[in-house]
């Protein structure tokens, strides 16, 4: 790995500024998760430990260049001291001068990085500003690290710099997962479109030796060998696609695992009536008929190839998992992959917004080797793209 860790830098006596993310959600004025103001703590505290002076930058929200009110981070500072034990200064806006004189051991949040113009157009002068204020770039904010703006990779090419103990943890995670995996390897994607999963799944097919296929991406897949699927989500569009993907994981010796049964209703909702019907190319549902799930045949066979794989990357649900009973196939998975994950036989990194809701729900969270809180930036990963945020890192 071509980049720094805290443990590289000597921060005695340093300002260093700390991109993070703390971009929660809120209502009625406080912080509802504060997940990710947790994740941030290891590293502030590590630079404390070791006499730097924490001065932490983020964004909230998409303003735009604009100041708007209600996307200021002062919101966020009641739950990130009670996380710290410490107080924390808010500065609207900083200078080197005010943030020199603070006393050592000062931890110093800064006013919302994108009220500025140039923060998401990378300009070069707001970068200077922010190198300006430390002495060490300390980048924490891998769901950040996709976008080069100033405080991702600007000022990371005018500072010292180096991953902080979330950055280092998810880099160091996906690594092991998709770069330098202990093979067998395999990948759960589901969701509902593979549209937006075209190039994650051309990524993955020629790195993988199992792609477990859920959600409405496996109808679609389905319908593109010949299953006639009535009102289910699919997208007709990418038959072809599906077509293309899957004689390419034949020929690069990938296993592609596509439901063999479903739990099929006429309506979406919680508790709809419903059955259970095999899938296949031969399946023909009625015009009022939906797969919502993959059932209980699918769910298990998926459980069983689980046991064959040491590494396992995990991105969106098996069906739609936010209504019950068509959660049952995600939850049956997951706790499979927990448990063999537990007992030291598989590692397992998962990531994507409706991946952490849908494992979480599962009750399968804390047992995955490692969970990626970072959205776009683990998809653009898997994608096989270089992120400017951890590219600025390695210079």
């Amino acid at each position: 790995m071509g980049w720094k860790t805290l443990d590289d830098m000597d921060l005695a006596g340093k300002r260093v500024l700390v991109r993070v993310d703390i971009n929660v959600p809120v209502e009625d004025g406080r912080v509802t998760d504060t997940t990710r103001i947790d994740r941030i703590v290891p590293t502030v505290k590590d630079i404390l430990k070791g006499g730097g002076m924490p001065i932490l930058l983020a964004h909230f929200g998409r303003p735009k260049g604009q100041y708007v009110p209600e996307m200021s981070l002062r919101v966020t500072l009641p739950a990130l001291e009670a996380a710290l034990g410490q107080a924390v200064i808010f500065v609207e806006r900083p200078d080197p001068d005010m943030l020199a004189a603070l006393p050592a051991g000062s931890v110093v949040l800064v006013e919302n990085t994108r009220f500025a113009a140039g923060e998401e157009a990378n300009d070069p002068g707001m970068a200077r500003f922010l190198a300006s204020l430390g002495d060490i770039f300390c980048n924490d904010a891998f769901s950040a690290a996709h976008r080069a703006h100033a405080s991702t990779t600007g000022v990371a090419e005018l500072l010292p710099s180096c991953a902080g103990r979330l950055m280092q943890a998810e880099l160091s995670a996906l690594e092991a997962a998709l770069s330098h995996p202990t093979r067998p390897v395999g990948a759960v994607v589901g969701g509902a479109k593979v549209s937006t999963k075209i190039a994650l799944l051309e990524n993955l097919v020629g790195r993988l030796d199992l792609l477990v296929i859920g959600g409405g991406m496996a109808n679609t897949f389905l319908t593109a060998q010949g299953a006639q699927l009535g009102a289910s989500l699919r997208e007709p569009d990418f038959i072809d696609t599906a077509k293309t993907i899957m004689a390419r994981a034949q020929k690069e010796g990938c296993r592609i695992l596509l439901p063999v049964d479903g739990l099929v209703a006429r309506e979406f909702k919680s508790g709809a009536d419903h059955e259970v019907i095999a899938l296949g190319p031969e399946t023909i549902l009625a015009d009022d008929q939906m797969v919502l799930d993959a059932g209980p045949e699918s769910a298990q066979a998926v459980a069983d190839a689980f046991n064959d794989l040491k590494t396992l990357i995990w991105n969106g649900p098996l069906g739609a998992f936010e209504i019950s009973p068509f959660d049952r196939a995600t939850n049956v998975a997951a706790a499979a992959a927990a448990g063999l994950s537990e007992a030291g036989s598989l590692i397992s990194v998962a990531g994507g917004g409706d991946t952490v809701a849908a494992l979480n729900q599962a009750g399968a969270s804390d047992d995955f080797t490692y969970i990626s809180t970072a959205g776009g930036a683990f998809l653009e990963w898997m994608e096989g793209k270089e992120l400017p945020g951890v590219a600025a890192l390695e210079h």
